[in-house]
């Protein structure tokens, strides 16, 4: 799996610190925790507003960045599509296996029907 990606250069994006909305009451909307950051090469423009602190949203936009561009300019071969891909790949894996499980259980109880269904007639022929 590829490494993590590394922030781009401070000269490379602006950042602005804009007052938070949603749920979260008056000390969100009152402070300015949300970070803006704007990658002047691309265009690229992200909000990040997560948690209340300012660090740690800035320190997640940074990162969120770096992921952006990777895809950007690795496509399939960047790390969040790397990670996408064998998230995928064990969802399929877990949904097939729930269908073999239910199906063989499917099976069992169809078993067990034509079992009494053939005990039956024999006891019925019996009488």
């Amino acid at each position: 799996m590829p490494d993590k990606p590394k922030p781009p250069p401070e000269s490379e994006f602006t950042e602005a610190f804009l007052k938070g909305t949603g749920p979260g009451g008056q000390k969100i909307n009152k402070t300015s925790s949300a970070v803006q950051l704007k990658h002047i090469p691309t265009g690229i423009v992200l909000k990040v507003q997560e948690h209340r602190s300012r660090s740690q949203n800035r320190k997640l936009a940074r990162q969120m960045l770096a992921e952006r561009i990777e895809v950007l300019e690795k496509g399939d071969k960047s790390r969040v599509a790397v990670v996408g891909e064998t998230k995928k790949k064990r969802k399929s894996s877990a949904v097939k296996k729930s269908k073999r499980k239910y199906r063989a259980l499917d099976e069992a109880k169809e078993r067990e029907k034509s079992i009494a269904a053939a005990r039956k007639e024999e006891g019925d022929k019996g009488a």
